[in-house]
């Protein structure tokens, strides 16, 4: 059994680095109570279900003062037990965290009429010193953003920032309109077409005769080479980006040749590198062309 412990300051990034465990695949409570967190483990360790492999719970100042005291003792139970505990520790400069609840206009879980915001983070400081202290990993998010902080949470788990985008590829017709969930568009109408080969007519870009046909014109492979450096060189910029889907669509007239071709294509060359590919012929699985999807060979 894997549990990380998420806390640190108010206003620092609990709550993203929370979410982005859930992300990589972890069940996640938030502000669970330190007593609880032992019974929790010991049932995680006997149930079957692999669910509970993975455990990231979040603690704050919301928990009582006495039993961060008891955090040091509570995590090396833990680690006698056989649980691999990992602590992470979110912290910020004062005056960020001032400028973040100001933008936010939230209120600071220890501020009250009687305590000031900017004390209310001083006394914070101090309270969460015992987590401070036994931290794993100490992550100043003074001046990360969003995908910064979600970046460096991957990587301090192995293989956490990688296999995390799957990649939707989708030949479509333009003709029939553009896919809603598209977030790359190509068109590759400029490419010879083999509709106007009398016996590639009903053939889609899957069938060995097409797929013969076009590879014997050079500006075809060009453009399959062209998209897939492109897409080579910007997808891991999204998967750094925290972006868990991405549809790449290639559209032809019909979306029966010229884009299903160059879809299979770029299949073919993407997969080695990301697992998580999936290829869709819009046209010919939507019906508009199944009687050529059902026929042997397509």
């Amino acid at each position: 059994m894997k549990l990380v412990i998420v806390s640190g300051q108010s206003g620092a990034g609990k709550t993203v680095a929370l979410k982005q465990y859930e992300d990589l695949g972890y069940y996640c409570i938030d502000n669970l109570p330190l007593q609880l967190v032992g019974p929790i483990s010991r049932r995680a360790l006997r149930a079957a279900e692999s669910r509970y492999d993975k455990l990231a719970i979040g603690v704050d100042a919301r928990e009582s003062p006495q039993e961060i005291a008891r955090f040091p003792r509570y995590v090396e139970r833990l680690r006698e037990r056989g649980v691999q505990t990992h602590i992470v520790y979110l912290r910020a400069e004062e005056s960020v965290l001032l400028q973040r609840y100001s933008e936010t206009r939230r209120r600071h879980p220890l501020a009250t009429g009687e305590v000031s915001l900017a004390e209310a983070i001083r006394l914070e400081r101090d309270l969460l010193a015992p987590i401070a202290s036994v931290a794993d990993a100490t992550i100043d998010t003074t001046s990360k953003n969003l995908h910064e902080l979600r970046e460096e949470i991957q990587s301090q788990i192995p293989g956490g920032g990688s296999g995390t985008l799957t990649v939707q590829l989708e030949s479509f017709g333009f003709r029939n309109g553009l896919p809603d969930d598209a977030d790359f568009v190509f068109d590759v109408r400029c490419l010879p077409n083999p509709h106007w080969e009398p016996t590639l007519r009903r053939l889609t870009g899957r069938d060995s005769a097409c797929i013969a046909w076009m590879q014997r014109h050079p500006v075809v492979e060009r453009m399959v080479r062209d998209l897939h450096g492109f897409l080579t060189q910007w997808l891991p910029e999204y998967r750094r980006q925290d972006r868990a889907y991405l549809t790449v669509a290639v559209g032809c007239t019909g979306g029966q040749h010229r884009s299903v071709y160059v879809v299979e294509r770029l299949a073919t060359l993407l997969r080695d590198r990301y697992e998580s590919l999936s290829v869709r012929h819009r046209e010919i699985w939507s019906g508009v062309n199944r009687r050529e999807a059902e026929r042997p060979g397509t």
